[in-house]
């Protein structure tokens, strides 16, 4: 159930109104406004307060791999050959870590019994592209490699992402399906995605105002993410202008209505479908950009997280597209 927004004109969902008008009462600025320092305080402040609680599971570990982190959340109780969900968090590649995904991971390892890596990629400015899909790249070879320091034996991985996270898992998935012999990736999640940073669809005029996310935000967050010279249309920037390979895994894109993103997450979503990809595509009404780290407030949030579990229970390899 949905109820007009005075502030915005845009319709809000019942059980997301009390987040909303927190914000609001907060000032309303939306995050393009603070200083990098500042609104990565924010954002850990924000996700700690309106995020999931933190399941408890078997074991919890940090690892160093090149210059940036990743964190294994384990929920088994012995080890052996597992499927493993690879986890890229969001924040227009400026703001967001471990602990800002912390609740969203440990929930996603309780629910499927799965082993979840989050990554930490670097994050610009101070590392602009390509600095995050590079550590994405590592993040998904080491997490291959055979007797590696993670001590998991991986038979597939399913990758997962929230908004810019969305996008480095969007590039693996197509990356990987065009080698000559792809990695075992069995299943893609594509939460609110942020896949064509040439931001030239329709949604970016329908949300500027009002929310913690609008069309400016993103501008701001490529300009800090993107050197000048670079090529906004390329393939590891906008994955929804990449020319799409065959045998693509399995996806799962899931667009909220309040957010510049949602044209281009459909969109995508259609391109993906006329590949050839299994594709499982559900649209939200009523929600903002950020509805999964506020699933400890909003009420749909956590129940999508059950519906990202049960989607990924439910992907194998030997579903995908021959």
């Amino acid at each position: 159930m949905t109820q007009p927004d005075l502030f915005s004109g845009r319709p809000v969902a019942a059980d997301a109104a009390e987040v909303l008008e927190k914000f609001r009462a907060s000032g309303g600025r939306p995050f393009h406004t603070y200083p990098v320092r500042e609104v990565r305080e924010l954002y850990e402040r924000g996700c700690a307060s309106n995020g999931l609680s933190g399941d408890a599971l078997s074991s919890v570990s940090d690892f160093t791999v090149d210059d940036f982190q990743t964190r294994v959340y384990d929920p088994r109780v012995s080890s052996g050959p597992t499927p493993v969900v690879l986890f890229f968090h969001g924040g227009g590649w400026v703001m967001g870590s471990l602990s800002t995904h912390d609740g969203l991971c440990r929930r996603l390892a309780a629910l499927t019994g799965l082993p979840v890596v989050a990554v930490d990629y670097r994050l610009a400015p101070e590392h602009p592209y390509p600095a995050a899909i590079e550590d994405s790249r590592t993040a998904l070879d080491w997490l291959f490699t055979p007797g590696g320091v993670h001590g998991l034996d991986v038979t597939e991985a399913v990758l997962v992402g929230d908004s810019a996270g969305g996008q480095l898992a969007a590039v693996l998935a197509i990356e990987n399906a065009g080698m000559a012999d792809p990695l075992p990736v069995a299943a893609q999640v594509l939460i609110y995605p942020m896949v064509d940073l040439t931001m030239s669809s329709p949604s970016y005029a329908r949300v500027t105002e009002g929310f913690p996310l609008v069309a400016e935000t993103i501008a701001w967050f490529a300009d800090l993410y993107l050197p000048g010279a670079v090529d906004r249309a390329a393939p590891d920037i906008s994955p929804a202008l990449a020319s799409l390979p065959a045998r693509l895994p399995p996806a799962f894109v899931i667009t909220v209505d309040n957010d510049p993103l949602l044209d281009e997450g459909a969109g995508y979503a259609a391109a993906l479908a006329r590949a050839g990809a299994e594709v499982r595509y559900q649209h939200l009404p009523g929600y903002a950009h950020g509805l999964l780290t506020s699933a400890g407030r909003i009420g749909r949030g956590a129940q999508m997280v059950e519906e990202i579990a049960a989607f990924i229970c439910n992907s194998r390899l030997e579903s995908a597209p021959a």
